[in-house]
């Protein structure tokens, strides 16, 4: 890549300040799923705590989840919010795998990444953020995952404009950086790091960012 790249920029600063983070909390592709689904409008301490009553009823796992009366499974799930939609979801998920992978979840994570996609996004409830979160984070495909701190954070730098929709601003991520899935895992929570602490929506802390002076798409090459 030549030129300046404000995207590395970004990422070096941030990994300089924040260090690595190993994100995406989860022990097996199925709890890795489920988690991108319940964090819809949520925190992950909530999502925790509906993956522990889960394992604590042994039902972590793709056939049980399947079986599972969703009035159950609601239960299980309260802690996260939305537990009836989130549940309808899960299930509307777990149809799509069983009918289409024979019930193979690692067949949809091994599928083309193009196919796997498409796939996810026809299950009704799931859109592209938690389509590419389960994408990356359970099946290691290179897709960068693009939510409300990457918007906020990079629109206000002046790097990809204010109006971009998901796929646009997904296209500058993947455009300027290696396709690499590892590199798309870190930068993303690098990215919420940031949201959360500095680029907070209604009084961001600008003046000790470490990514201030950082802006502007003039001059910025892939």
């Amino acid at each position: 890549m030549g030129g300046r790249n404000a995207f590395v920029e970004a990422y070096t600063r941030l990994f300089q300040h924040f260090g690595g983070q190993g994100w995406w909390p989860g022990e097996t592709p199925i709890e890795i799923v489920v988690g991108a689904i319940l964090t819809q409008n949520t925190n992950w301490e909530n999502v925790r705590k509906a993956i522990v009553n889960l394992k604590d009823a042994g039902v972590l796992d793709f056939y049980s989840l399947l079986e599972l009366p969703a009035e159950v499974l609601a239960e299980y799930v309260r802690p996260s919010g939305y537990y009836n939609i989130k549940t309808r979801r899960l299930k509307n998920l777990l149809a799509m795998i069983r009918d289409r992978y024979d019930g193979n979840l690692d067949g949809l994570l091994a599928d083309q990444t193009a196919m796997a996609r498409e796939n996810l996004l026809s299950v009704q409830g799931i859109g592209p953020e938690t389509a590419d979160s389960i994408l990356l984070y359970a099946g290691g495909h290179p897709v960068f995952v693009i939510d409300a701190y990457t918007h906020r954070i990079f629109s206000r730098h002046g790097l990809v404009a204010e109006e971009s929709d998901y796929d646009s601003i997904q296209e500058e991520f993947e455009g300027r950086l290696p396709r690499d899935a590892a590199l798309y895992n870190e930068f993303h929570a690098l990215i919420v790091m940031a949201g959360k602490h500095f680029c907070k929506k209604t009084t961001p802390l600008c003046d000790r960012c470490p990514l201030r002076g950082l802006n502007g798409m003039a001059g910025d090459t892939p």
